[in-house]
């Protein structure tokens, strides 16, 4: 071979290597997107389920107004930053409507009616099925932009990802320290 050859034959496989990568991060970056979109219909799922719920307990507890409150103004303010469309302010919202579903649940155990309507029983049922598919893609979504997120840094994909101009995503964290705390279990 001479060195034409030798300098085609280099250039083809670096321009199929880099045809390699490119595909690559777009299937990730596809991915992210789709992990994102689980989070969003878990999410409207859930959303759709708290005023049920909440006009469940309504009955029961009409003194317990503030926790209503609450509950409703979370899910309005998860609602809107669901709209904004950004990791970051999704994750808090939907911290702060986990927490007033806390509330609520630990307003409708001091009502021993209320647990045993079969109505409240699936409303709740389905509410932490709900919780439950969340969490998964969270870290579904999570465990997606890490993958990401590690293509894009490393060498020499890196040069590629440049140059097309790939992002690092955000993961959907828990922003309150509270949160991260170990539980504290007394007897």
């Amino acid at each position: 071979m001479n060195t034409i050859q030798i300098i085609i034959l280099v250039a083809a496989i670096v321009v199929v290597w880099a045809i390699f990568s490119y595909n690559r991060l777009i299937a990730l970056r596809n991915r992210v997107k789709e992990a994102f979109s689980d989070i969003d219909v878990q999410l409207k799922r859930r959303y759709n389920l708290i005023p049920n719920l909440v006009e469940a307990v309504k009955g029961y507890a009409a003194h317990e107004k503030g926790v209503f409150e609450k509950v409703t103004e979370a899910r309005a303010k998860a609602l809107s930053a669901e709209q904004t469309g950004k990791v970051k302010d999704m994750a808090g919202a939907e911290n702060m409507l986990s927490g007033a579903l806390k509330s609520l649940f630990a307003v409708a155990e001091n009502y021993p009616q209320l647990q045993a309507s079969q109505n409240f029983m699936e409303l709740q049922r389905e509410l932490r099925d709900a919780e439950d598919k969340i969490q998964a893609a969270r870290r579904f979504f999570n465990t997606t932009v890490m993958s990401l997120n590690t293509k894009i840094e490393s060498f020499p994909v890196v040069l590629v990802a440049k140059s097309f101009g790939f992002k690092e995503e955000e993961f959907f964290e828990i922003e309150e320290e509270v949160q991260r705390a170990v539980p504290k279990v007394k007897f």
